[in-house]
């Protein structure tokens, strides 16, 4: 069966599809989404990433003509239309089509779609022997400028900063924000682990730092809070992340995986730590048989 877009309240063949080319969300990126993930026939912390959607919009205020509760039935829909039961989807609401000026109030009227397929961000060999990055020489928007906590359709940030990545030979790079601090990588949130003794710390970036909070994020603090483990949330360097122990990244798409090397150093003992290692397997324990949906 072909692929079916949910497009304002309908599921249609995804060739039919479409939105205007006067949308405010392709003319000027004005628009905000989620990627939400599929275990097992269930949408992982669907209210989680719509609660987020629709703070995202109401910061833009941009108005989207549907429920909280609509747009997760409407997910559900579109997984089980598209026999997606361990898979990804992508919610946008765009400002809708208007007119050639940046005027978002005349004549918009939002369009909200929503796509279930596959996805594959990282090859699966590198989950086991690790990532390597570089640090980008694209800096982080400045939060006064466009909030990092907006999931916004304007990703031309980070894909400045995926090419440099591209360019290195990598695959993915670290952002750092306005102050030189480390902010995220270009589509993932980052934690590195310090070894004090005996004891394990676990460190990621604070929200302060122009990070998107990211749900996967949030949960591997619990779990690893859980196991008993220090979690720290504070600013990080290079330095911290060329001297760390162990790190690894986070997100939705990627789930969790082990980075080795940053900017050709190698981390720890190049290949992946137990901290991570554990927690990778309490994150996929987590989504095997009862996957949250809030």
């Amino acid at each position: 069966m072909d692929k079916q877009i949910w497009l304002n309240g309908n599921l249609v063949p995804a060739q039919d599809a479409t939105v205007s080319v006067y949308d405010h969300g392709l003319l000027y990126g004005d628009g905000v989404f989620e990627g939400i993930r599929i275990y097992n026939g269930r949408i992982f912390k669907s209210l989680t990433h719509l609660k987020r959607l629709f703070e995202s919009a109401k910061s833009i205020r941009l108005e989207i003509p549907y429920t909280i509760e609509q747009l997760h039935e409407a997910t559900k829909q579109t997984a089980a239309t598209n026999n997606q039961t361990n898979g990804y989807i992508r919610l946008c609401v765009t400002r809708g089509p208007g007119t050639l000026g940046i005027h978002p109030f005349r004549g918009c009227t939002p369009n909200t779609f929503i796509i279930a397929d596959g996805i594959s961000l990282y090859p699966v060999e590198l989950y086991e022997t690790g990532l390597e990055v570089i640090t980008a020489s694209t800096m982080r928007n400045h939060p006064a400028a466009l909030s990092p906590r907006i999931k916004s359709m304007n990703y031309l940030n980070n894909v400045l900063a995926k090419i440099e990545a591209i360019d290195a030979g990598v695959l993915e790079a670290v952002m750092l924000n306005h102050e030189g601090f480390v902010a995220e990588c270009t589509g993932d949130n980052l934690f590195i682990v310090r070894n004090y003794l005996d004891k394990q710390v676990l460190i990621t970036p604070p929200i302060s730092a122009g990070i998107l909070e990211g749900v996967t994020r949030n949960e591997i603090i619990k779990l690893a809070r859980a196991k008993g483990i220090t979690v720290l949330e504070e600013n990080l360097t290079k330095h911290d992340l060329y001297t760390a122990d162990e790190m690894f990244l986070t997100g939705t798409a990627a789930e969790a995986i082990p980075v080795t090397k940053v900017d050709g150093r190698e981390i720890g003992t190049g290949t992946p730590g137990s901290v991570t290692t554990d927690l990778i397997t309490a994150f996929h324990a987590l989504v095997a048989e009862n996957a949250p949906e809030d």
